[in-house]
């Protein structure tokens, strides 16, 4: 069967693949911002890049399961990779959000408290840092089957990825309501009800 034969190629390939090749987009992007590759506002393009690439990893870890169970293709073996290049996406995200457009430690606070898509943006961000620290095989034998509860936090912060993206464009644009509507497709495929529904 194709899938089974697909399944195989998969087996071969080596987890540390995904984090070669998502390794690549951020400093082409800093080459491209140094260089004026990323238009007059460069900073803020290479924020919503960072951010996007995020958010897509994001949800590709959220795919992962109902692929496996509604097709029979298995990615199972990237998905700890793929959350841990999201993370790092996202961690670079706030720093160049820190770092080279704020600055400013006071302005920092204010805008954390008064800007709703930025409070939003780090609540997602602190629900993905016990995920990444906890990406390793030591914490999961620590941790058991705790180690399964703590990463469903991914379901809440990638709902936060993507309200923070929604709140984040100018109007009401269709690209970050795509992005929300898959999330919350992806969770909907996880309920029992809709399981039992399409095993009809």
């Amino acid at each position: 069967m194709l899938v089974d034969r697909l399944n195989v190629g998969l087996r071969r390939i080596p987890a540390w693949v995904v984090y070669v090749a998502f390794s690549i987009p951020a400093p082409w992007w800093l080459y491209l911002g140094l260089t004026g590759g990323l238009g007059v506002e460069p900073i803020e393009r290479l924020e919503h890049e960072l951010g996007k690439l995020a958010l897509q990893l994001l949800i590709a870890t959220l795919v992962v399961t109902p692929l496996r169970r509604f097709s029979g293709v298995n990615f199972q073996k990237f998905r700890r990779a793929l959350g841990v290049m999201a993370f790092i996406y996202v961690l670079l995200h706030l720093l160049v959000w820190l770092v080279l457009d704020v600055q400013i430690l006071s302005q920092i606070w204010a805008d954390i408290i008064k800007r709703p898509y930025i409070t939003i943006g780090m609540g997602g961000f602190l629900l993905l840092l016990p995920l990444a620290l906890t990406s390793n095989n030591a914490a999961v034998r620590w941790l058991g089957p705790r180690w399964r509860k703590l990463h469903k936090l991914a379901y809440p912060a990638a709902i936060l990825g993507a309200l923070h993206f929604v709140w984040l464009v100018k109007g009401i644009q269709l690209e970050p309501l795509i992005y929300m509507g898959i999330v919350l497709i992806l969770l909907a495929l996880r309920s029992k009800w809709v399981q039992r529904y399409l095993a009809r």
